[in-house]
């Protein structure tokens, strides 16, 4: 059966611009703050006073879940699983109400968060098995090597995908991290991920010997903190950029049950699902309270996302919770589900307490955004655009014209954000000439009523963007015509 909630309806609070939450369950929101005076934070900025030595050159942490749904943050409408510590990042700082993933499934989405890119740009196009997954080139250039060359310290704790092989480089200390804690290279098999044997320190592999003979004693997300506190806490002149990639809530659901959800009515997978999410926030709380222990509070943004929408994979359901938030599709698919995740974002006494933003924003906007808070230059590969201006409440934003996807899980499949348009092709790997569907996400935010028929010019408008958009690579044919005769039998590619 599925739970019932236990959040009584909430008052009449107005949902924001393009927020599928209904307004059950949101928390109230606080007073926007007023009189911040950052207008000499960056350089380019006209100096109207001297901002406070905590302002200049911030700490940045990102910290990425994976397969986490737009709706699994009680923050965001969830109405049965508590997610207090990340409720408060929501509550103290800004919550993103269109905030896109790069892609449908984790390598590519975190390519495209990476490197500033989007899909039709982006190194990695799929989800290759990780034994065989390709690293970034020379020419790829990542947000670490953007702000160690501005003289941030720079590390990653957690999951990498992006080339797994000890002995290729294509592992992250080779692409801008001073320090790596990483799983992988090789990825562990046999459904062992969350609890590792091993793990790798700037590429040398590293026993996790309370683990070993199969042992489950140690958890990954548990490891990832650890060394993510250990790192923070460093003493060091400089600022430091810390990029925090956790395991959960992926499959396979195998973390230990926890006590709160142990007796509940609900399916075994279901109460490990929940035992996950709820560690990844109290993770998120061990690093809040470390940033506090280290007085480092006032001087830090810390963002939360997740690296594609909720997955329907290891038994669970994506609608026991209502993980998609009312929203069409899930992971490995370009519908909203599939792609629309949570950006939260928390820096005392610079973001807006209490803030929400209807800006259109995706992963690829991080690098540009890591940039001008580190007063450096943004490569001109980069698709993205800086999200200080919303963030800080000064200046003009910038905008999108469009947001563009592309995936090769199952028949392959393109995807438009154009204003209140949602433009998605399904099948592409075998049909270069799929129909394209057509929404108004403004009038239907779940996708539910295709109106392609009733509006030509929009959809001719679409299409061209999406030849705009699509650089051909080899490695990721996406069309029968980029593909050799002997690769047209395959239907898609994906692992993870």
């Amino acid at each position: 059966m599925r739970p019932s909630s236990p959040i009584p309806p909430s008052s009449n609070l107005e949902s924001p611009e393009g927020d599928p939450v209904p307004p059950r369950s949101r928390l109230a929101l606080a007073p926007r703050a007023t009189g911040l005076l950052l207008a000499s934070l960056l350089p380019g900025l006209a100096a109207a006073t001297m901002p406070s030595p905590s302002m200049l050159r911030p700490n940045i942490i990102y910290i990425l879940a994976d397969d986490l749904g737009y709706g699994d943050l009680s923050c965001q409408g969830q109405e049965v699983l508590a997610t207090p510590h990340l409720d408060r990042l929501a509550a103290e700082g800004m919550r993103f109400t269109q905030h896109y993933a790069a892609n449908t499934v984790c390598q590519p989405s975190r390519s495209g968060l990476l490197t500033g890119q989007h899909s039709g740009h982006a190194r990695h196009r799929d989800n290759q098995r990780f034994v065989d997954s390709r690293g970034f080139r020379p020419e790829d250039v990542t947000f670490a090597e953007v702000m160690r060359s501005a003289g941030y310290a720079t590390a990653i704790c957690g999951k990498w995908h992006l080339g797994d092989r000890a002995d290729s480089t294509g592992i992250p200390h080779h692409h801008g991290f001073d320090y790596a804690y990483c799983m992988g290279y090789p990825y562990p098999e046999g459904g062992r991920e969350h609890w590792p044997s091993h793990v790798f320190v700037n590429g040398r592999q590293t026993p996790i010997p309370e683990n070993s003979g199969g042992r489950k004693a140690r958890y990954m997300d548990d490891l990832y903190t650890d060394a993510a506190i250990e790192f923070i806490g460093r003493p060091r002149s400089n600022p430091f950029i810390l990029y925090l990639a956790f395991q959960g809530v992926h499959a396979p659901i195998d973390g230990r049950i926890s006590p709160r959800f142990a007796e509940r009515d609900w399916p075994e997978v279901e109460k490990g699902f929940a035992s996950m999410l709820e560690r990844v926030d109290e993770n998120v709380g061990r690093l809040l309270a470390a940033l506090e222990r280290l007085g480092l509070d006032e001087r830090t943004l810390v963002l939360f996302s997740s690296d594609n929408g909720p997955h329907r994979e290891g038994g669970h359901e994506v609608e026991f919770f209502r993980s998609r938030g009312g929203l069409r599709g899930y992971k490995r698919d370009l519908y909203e589900g599939g792609i629309r995740v949570p950006l939260l974002a928390r820096w005392p006494g610079a973001v807006p307490a209490g803030s929400v933003s209807g800006h259109i924003s995706a992963m690829w906007d991080l690098l540009p955004t890591f940039a001008e808070l580190a007063g450096t230059a943004t490569p001109s590969s980069t698709d993205g655009l800086s999200l200080v201006p919303t963030l800080l409440g000064r200046g003009a934003q910038r905008k999108h014209e469009w947001l563009y996807w592309e995936t090769r899980e199952r028949t392959g499949g393109q995807a438009v954000r154009w204003g209140d348009w949602k433009a998605v092709r399904v099948g592409v790997l075998r049909n270069g000439s799929a129909p394209l569907e057509l929404y108004n996400l403004a009038r239907d935010p779940a996708e539910e009523r295709d109106v392609a028929a009733e509006n030509p010019a929009v959809v001719a408008r679409i299409l061209a963007l999406m030849n705009e958009a699509h650089v051909p690579v080899p490695e990721s044919p996406l069309f029968p015509a980029e593909r050799p005769p002997a690769q047209l039998a395959g239907a898609g590619a994906g692992h993870e």
